[in-house]
């Protein structure tokens, strides 16, 4: 937190424009496609989910990766804009290949690769905010809440071009199902062709050079770092947070989709088709919960704050496993939990990178950005993808599955969870010498 937030200069309307765009077109790139993957690897390409669980958890190899090449490389040898530009243009060529590739161990390798360049990107895009900003509490949140701008924009896209281009008239359910699994190749080019403006467009952002600092290995500066708290205590929750997180996101899009082709017209003329265009509503709910931190956060403690990330983490999934026995409306009930998204995100994930941000020297902040990145999007999504997937077949009677027991089991994980965020992380956190 700044030492004297009234004291900070105003972040420049131009700055903030430029940082905006960036946040926009990072999370575009990943949100065009990631909510469709598990339904157009099961349903189209005909994968169990051993093979899917295995696709989510090799694209997350590179947030492994990225603290050991990315992170090192911006903090030490290379401008951060640069490193960006480069990434999403080989990330963009890459990723056009998985609209078309029908074997499962090219689209693996694929998908392998596409996770080296990509993950550690989403960590850098965070560092060269911090870097520039005169404010990290006031500013980062106006910022950052583009990024889910562009999250929703391409869900939204998504859901109504497969309405409009592939939802044939007339036919069964089931035509009309496999017709829009089919159609998710699209989300693939849709990521390739903002992967490619991305990384032209980061040539032209503030330039953030490496650190004038010791040569040092930065990564293994900032691994030194963590064994303080708070930082100790939230590395070590985030592994099983970022499995329940996984969850959502591997098996809300075919949960949604399935109950949408029941629900009322409405909902598939404001959304479109499939489950996609229904989570944009998670979104829209971190957009309000994101523009409202710059004053949250400043009154309330990163502790509170964590602890109701984890509240909705559970509540969520709780409707999702029992909306049927709870005897409410089911639309409105899926869509309450889908919102809660909001919460999940902005008051564990954000604040989460907040914490490593002001709890971690300026020398070393890349690294330490994408150390906690390696944990949120490396091992937490390789081991959480691998869970769901086993999860799903456990839950599974004979073809169908059942949702009660697949929601369930990270609604309790995320218990445990808060539980032990309680007991283990700090009231107070007392400041550390060489702080900037």
């Amino acid at each position: 937190m700044s030492a004297d937030a009234a004291a900070a200069p105003r972040m420049s309307f131009q700055l903030g424009a430029r940082l905006s765009v960036m946040m926009f077109l990072q999370y575009a790139i990943w949100g065009a496609w990631l909510p469709f993957l598990w339904s157009f690897l099961a349903d189209h390409r005909g994968m169990d989910g051993g093979q899917i669980g295995n696709m989510f958890a090799v694209g997350a190899v590179g947030a492994i990766i990225g603290p050991f090449v990315a992170g090192q490389v911006a903090d030490r040898y290379f401008s951060t804009e640069r490193f960006l530009g480069i990434s999403h243009i080989l990330g963009g060529l890459l990723i056009f290949q998985l609209a078309w590739i029908e074997s499962y161990w090219m689209f693996l390798v694929f998908s392998l690769v596409y996770g080296l360049i990509y993950a550690p990107t989403l960590a850098l895009t965070n560092s060269l905010a911090f870097h520039h900003m005169p404010d990290r509490d006031r500013d980062f949140g106006k910022v950052r809440l583009w990024g889910t701008f562009g999250w929703i924009m391409v869900g939204l896209l998504m859901g109504h071009w497969l309405a409009f281009r592939h939802t044939p008239d007339g036919v069964a359910d089931e035509l009309v199902k496999a017709a829009q699994v089919a159609g998710k190749a699209d989300a693939f080019k849709l990521s390739a062709l903002l992967g490619v403006l991305m990384g032209v467009y980061c040539f032209t952002l503030p330039h953030t050079p490496p650190s004038e600092g010791a040569r040092r290995n930065a990564t293994f500066e900032a691994l030194g770092e963590v064994r303080y708290q708070p930082l100790l205590t939230l590395f070590l929750l985030a592994v099983p947070v970022s499995c329940i997180h996984q969850f959502y996101f591997v098996h809300t899009e075919p949960f949604l989709g399935d109950r949408q082709l029941a629900a009322p017209d409405f909902f598939k003329t404001l959304f479109g088709a499939g489950g996609g265009g229904l989570m944009t509503i998670g979104q829209m709910s971190e957009v309000f919960v994101l523009a409202l931190m710059p004053l949250v956060a400043k009154q309330v403690s990163r502790k509170a704050l964590l602890a109701a990330g984890l509240v909705a983490y559970a509540l969520r999934m709780f409707l999702f496993a029992y909306v049927d026995a709870l005897g409410l409306p089911v639309m409105p009930t899926l869509l309450t939990g889908v919102a809660l998204h909001g919460f999940c995100f902005g008051c564990f994930i954000f604040v989460a990178f907040m914490v490593v941000d002001e709890n971690t020297t300026t020398d070393v902040r890349a690294s330490a950005q994408n150390l906690f990145n390696l944990v949120i999007v490396g091992i937490g999504v390789i081991v959480g993808s691998k869970i769901a997937g086993w999860i799903a077949e456990w839950a599974k009677e004979g073809d169908l599955v059942d949702y009660r027991r697949l929601f369930a089991v990270p609604m309790w994980a995320s218990v445990v969870c808060l539980v032990a965020l309680l007991v283990a992380y700090p009231r107070k956190v007392a400041p550390r010498p060489g702080l900037g």
